[in-house]
């Protein structure tokens, strides 16, 4: 499904969210600021669908990225925006920044250039600034947050989100060829390989996985504090996030990640239960 049809039709977009976090926490926000965040959300995954697209070549996938650049340079120019025209409304409305968008771009750049395989500690986190962080940065500013504690959360709950998905996707991950663990952490651990499939069925990897949650955990403190000192803004929605993802990095560390491994997911209940708490809290 194209990134127009998405964005011009909020039942495609129910129909392939519900049932997940990101929709849970979307239907609790007013609808000029959801339907905002399902167009920022349709343009992440339009891109994204771009990069993970391995029956393209690179060159063809390059090339595509490079039009949506040159579509949101029109859309921000006022010329001819092509596929971009569906942001022109959040664009409008919350003073969207075309550098967070292009950010998203580069980072999905990276992954089309060559599969990453045990990028070092500062790789991993200019990646997870333009995966997941500028995605942040697009959000706190439809939630309504000033600039400092806005750029604050973006920074620590993008990260610690990210970090998160990669521990929690490393099998799906590896089948296209992509490892996310930061080399220093495989070393300490012991493993020097880089493939993927190699490090996957190492033991080891479950200190490496250890130590790169503690990071995130490290993240998720930070957003917490911030979003715990009530800055202005609507903020059940990045409550929420952090509440469900923290539980499912609670819940992999529970479990571990030696092989055989399977996927950590939130139930229904669950999920009720947190989206509880966490409006108990505004």
């Amino acid at each position: 499904m194209s990134t127009t049809t998405l964005a011009a039709d909020p039942a495609a977009l129910r129909a392939q969210l519900s049932g997940s976090s990101f929709y849970a926490a979307m239907r609790l926000m007013p609808p000029a600021e959801r339907a905002a965040m399902f167009a920022v959300y349709a343009f992440c995954r339009a891109v994204d669908d771009i990069a993970d697209d391995g029956t393209r070549p690179r060159p063809a996938r390059a090339a595509e990225l490079e039009a949506w650049r040159a579509d949101l340079a029109a859309l921000y120019a006022g010329g001819p925006p092509g596929r971009a025209a569906f942001l022109a409304g959040p664009l409008r409305d919350f003073g969207l920044r075309q550098a967070d968008f292009q950010a998203v771009v580069d980072g999905m750049a990276m992954d089309v250039a060559a599969d990453i395989r045990g990028p070092d500690l500062a790789t991993l986190d200019l990646y997870c600034d333009r995966v997941a962080s500028a995605v942040g940065r697009l959000s706190t500013r439809i939630f309504g947050m000033q600039e400092a504690p806005g750029l604050a959360l973006a920074h620590e709950l993008g990260r610690a989100l990210q970090l998160t998905n990669i521990l929690r996707d490393l099998d799906e991950d590896a089948a296209i060829g992509r490892l996310y663990l930061p080399r220093e952490l495989l070393r300490a651990a012991g493993i020097e390989a880089h493939d993927p499939a190699a490090v996957l069925a190492d033991p080891r990897i479950d200190a490496a996985c250890r130590a790169l949650a503690e990071r995130a955990l490290g993240h998720f403190a930070a957003a917490n504090r911030i979003l715990r000192a009530r800055p202005r803004g609507r903020l059940l929605a990045p409550r929420l996030m952090e509440a469900v993802y923290r539980a499912i990095l609670r819940d992999m560390q529970a479990e571990g990640w030696a092989p055989p491994r399977r996927r950590i997911r939130i139930g229904k209940a669950r999920l009720l239960w947190i989206i509880a708490c966490c409006s108990l809290r505004r």
